[in-house]
């Protein structure tokens, strides 16, 4: 993985240097909340509903065992024990007081790890495929392009007050792993007939109060270029996006308002000036990064059948390894290796993607043991070692149990996305935590959630769509109605290659209708489906119709006026 040089770490320490005299400066009152406000979230700090949240860059999902266990050290004692994992690729402590933040961000700076631009009108951290290397399936090795831009885009003096937050999602792999078309920019990495690295730029893809999924504007756009094509791209989104209204601010907007041809020619203009300055990459710049990159030392080893991994465990194991080897466990470039999702998702117990300080650093061992020492944060809030031997496959599993990290059910219905909603954030307009665990409750049976197979169900605790509702299967949205919660289900999204937007089936619910209503939405699915068929290719052929009768069939009575609005309102 990248390893800070000389000017990395000087950046950073000089950084922190700056906000611990902005803190003690506000602290003292010299400076007014409204001028620390944009200090602090340029250092990823937000004042939620009860205390300050912390928001940590994972640059691409990527952390060392070394990392994972300052992030526990930081749990332990600067927060209540445990970390939040989000959709894209970070980690937020969300019980941090204000004076010890510059301690803690002190802490990040030792372990080559930062906060910079993870909130603000700038360009965030950059996600990309959890499995990144390691893949089958993969084209090309997206870490070095996103460290380049990484390093391209931090404290960006152009990009630093952009009229809404941007992010960039980056893929390599035949498999769209990153939901690269529902970011700002999605970039698709490949290689030409002649070897040579190119990208696909998509641009106004997002979610959140208007979902749209992100146009192609440019093709076969080479490695080399890619600041200044972006920078074209940013000045335009700069120069004509909407800074009088924040709900209009996003590029989709943009986008959408131009039409993605006419956006794409405004780009184009605009790096014609610009596309052979002195912003673009070199092969000697991508030497330096790449080198971070080359593969660990891997074993010559023969690859394992599933048969020969099972038939390591006893008689009483066999079965429980078998499912989690179904469901955890992904193929590899190199034969005898795996990759393994250790999830942050056990029933009913905590919050979807939370980790434990025991548990952080029980996984850092676990890195180090089995997989070079690195693992990886997924979109879906899991975690990732990427490089396991198969032959230790067994005795992996039996010590992730001892940590609640080994439940086979990575993309079942329990496997749920969610932000941490009304329970934290100040934006919220209802909890998505309660909803979560209440679904998990009622889904706890292991041999029925591997019959119902792959379901993706994500939550929301507002219309800001942390929880990528939009793109879940099935996908759940609190409102506020009159100072109550309710809850909107959404059907039909999907993430990856066949990406796809879900549809507001009707007037929302009442929090304690919602696993009746999931429950009756999953007997739809099991009563119409043909043999193989999955939920959401059941839903693409039979239509909304079933789903929606079923899921309001024992809705209680709402007030009338309310349900007028909100259908009107869908």
């Amino acid at each position: 993985m990248y390893k800070y040089d000389a000017i990395d770490q000087t950046l950073v320490d000089q950084r922190v240097a700056q906000f611990r005299d902005q803190v003690a400066r506000r602290i003292n009152g010299t400076l007014a909340e409204e001028e620390f406000r944009p200090l602090r979230l340029q250092n990823g700090l937000y004042h939620q509903r009860h205390a300050y949240m912390l928001r940590v860059a994972i640059p691409y999902g990527l952390l060392s065992a070394k990392q994972l266990r300052t992030l526990a050290l930081i749990a332990e004692k600067y927060d209540r024990g445990y970390g939040h994992f989000t959709t894209r690729q970070n980690i937020q402590f969300n019980w941090i007081e204000l004076d010890q933040t510059p301690d803690i961000l002190a802490e990040l700076a030792k372990v080559e790890m930062h906060a910079i631009q993870t909130s603000g009108n700038c360009i965030r951290n950059i996600t990309s495929d959890a499995f990144a290397g390691v893949a089958g399936d993969e084209y090309i090795d997206p870490r070095p392009v996103c460290e380049l831009l990484r390093q391209w885009s931090t404290l960006h003096p152009e990009f630093a007050h952009l009229p809404r937050k941007f992010k960039f999602a980056i893929n390599g792999a035949k498999e769209d792993r990153t939901v690269l078309l529902c970011h700002d920019v999605g970039i698709e990495l490949k290689k030409n007939t002649q070897g040579e690295l190119i990208a696909d730029i998509y641009a106004g893809g997002g979610m959140g109060r208007t979902p749209i999924l992100g146009s192609l504007i440019k093709q076969d756009v080479p490695w080399q270029v890619l600041p200044s094509y972006l920078t074209a791209l940013l000045r335009v989104y700069n120069r004509f996006g909407r800074r009088d209204n924040l709900y209009k601010a996003r590029i989709k907007i943009l986008v959408k308002a131009l039409g993605p041809e006419e956006f794409a020619r405004q780009v184009e203009g605009e790096w014609t000036h610009i596309k052979n300055g002195d912003d673009n990459f070199t092969q000697a710049e991508w030497d330096r990064v790449a080198k971070h990159f080359t593969k660990p030392a891997y074993q010559q080893l023969s690859a394992l059948s599933e048969q020969q991994i099972v038939a390591e465990a006893s008689e009483t194991e066999r079965s429980a390894f078998a499912r989690w080897l179904e469901r955890n466990v992904k193929p590899h470039q190199v034969a005898g290796y795996a990759s393994v999702i250790l999830s942050l998702k056990p029933h009913g117990t905590v919050a979807p993607g939370d980790a434990t300080v025991a548990q952080m650093n029980a996984i850092a061992d676990l890195s180090d043991q089995y997989s070079f020492g690195e693992l990886r944060v997924s979109h879906e809030q899991n975690l990732v070692l990427a490089d396991v031997e198969q032959s230790k496959l067994l005795e992996l599993w039996q010590a992730a149990k001892q940590q609640h990290v080994a439940l086979p059910n990575i993309g079942l219905l329990t496997d749920i996305i969610a932000c941490p909603g009304g329970d934290f954030c100040s934006l919220a307009n209802a909890k998505s935590l309660p909803i979560a665990k209440a679904i998990q409750e009622r889904f706890d049976n292991l041999d029925y959630l591997f019959d119902l197979g792959d379901i993706s169900l994500n939550i929301s605790g507002c219309i800001n769509s942390c929880g990528h509702h939009h793109v879940g299967n099935i996908g759940v949205l609190g409102v506020d109605k009159d100072g109550e919660e309710w809850y909107q289900i959404t059907l039909g999204g999907e993430q990856g290659n066949d990406a796809a937007i879900g549809k507001v089936i009707g007037p929302s619910f009442y929090a304690d209708e919602i696993p009746d209503v999931i429950t009756n939405v999953i007997n739809t699915y099991v009563a119409q489906r043909t043999d193989d068929e999955s939920f959401i290719d059941a839903y693409r052929r039979i239509g909304v119709t079933p789903f929606k009768e079923a899921a309001y069939k024992n809705a209680k009575k709402k007030d009338k006026a309310v349900d007028q609005k909100e259908s009107a309102a869908s």
